[in-house]
């Protein structure tokens, strides 16, 4: 059994940054949800892995890792199996406007170089945005951020050490659960859609994950709760998807939006997270 007795060391905790940034990551939102969780659980499910960034500040042993991203999975286990093959790559790519595109355009054969592909398009794109194209290539530009090191072997060597305590697999969310039982935690993140919705950015998560994706969503986080899981939901705070959780317990957090380009439209925005322990 996992024990989160954190008292002093959830601030700890809160400060193991995940290793990629990724679009809808909750690096920032960490603090708030490390209280809700329950003291101890037995094994850590998270169907909607992105960055990580919960997973990483728990560091539970035993854990369910999964997403439908097979690019971002892969990466993940070649850097839980061979983090130096890994780190051997990143350390041939130098941070310069040339060698991201050149990156970029590229397609690595091997897995490994795959991986630091991934690494250093994510560290280095403009925003820290990771997006594709409809044929699935990335197309974000280069940020020139200059001063950054993608390749960093101590947080590889500590992402490694602590994804071998997980099994990573492609799947979809429902079946990555199936297996939870009472006494379990379950935190389900996922692409934030709501109905109606007319944002543009809605829309476009509207593709990845889709309005009776969010419905078979609710179905699923209501059944781990009636066989006994600790579940945590995060996601957007609207009525429609309130209605879904309205017997869990919510907690509002406003944040800034860190989508757009330009800062004088980034606004304040609140997210909920829906739990039950």
């Amino acid at each position: 059994m996992t024990n989160t007795s954190f008292g002093d060391s959830r601030k700890e905790a809160a400060s193991r940054a995940p290793l990629l940034k990724w679009p809808g990551g909750k690096r920032r939102l960490v603090r708030h949800i490390l209280p809700l969780l329950p003291q101890t659980y037995n094994k850590y499910y998270e169907p909607f892995l992105g960055g990580g960034a919960l997973f990483f500040a728990l560091q539970p042993e035993v854990a369910c890792l999964s997403d439908k991203n097979r690019e971002l999975i892969s990466a993940y286990n070649q850097i839980r199996n061979d983090p130096q093959e890994v780190i051997n790559y990143l350390e041939e790519l130098p941070n310069s406007e040339k060698q991201y595109y050149a990156v970029r355009s590229a397609s690595p054969g091997s897995l490994a170089e795959r991986a630091a592909r991934l690494i250093h398009l994510s560290a280095l794109s403009f925003n820290g945005i990771h997006r594709v194209n409809r044929k699935g290539q990335f197309n974000v530009p280069y940020g020139y951020k200059t001063h950054l090191t993608p390749c960093a072997p101590e947080k590889i060597n500590a992402a490694s050490e602590c994804l071998r305590k997980a099994t990573i697999e492609c799947k979809d969310f429902e079946a990555a659960v199936k297996s939870a039982q009472g006494g379990d935690l379950v935190y389900l993140d996922p692409p934030y859609t709501v109905a109606h919705g007319n944002n543009g950015f809605l829309k476009y998560n509207a593709k990845i994950f889709s309005w009776d994706d969010q419905r078979r969503l609710a179905k699923v986080a209501h059944a781990l709760a009636d066989k006994g899981c600790s579940v945590v939901v995060s996601n957007a705070n609207h009525p429609s998807i309130r209605k879904m959780y309205q017997d869990f317990q919510v907690l509002e957090i406003e944040r800034y939006s860190a989508i757009a380009a330009s800062r004088e439209f980034r606004r304040a925005i609140t997210e909920c997270v829906f739990y039950k322990k």
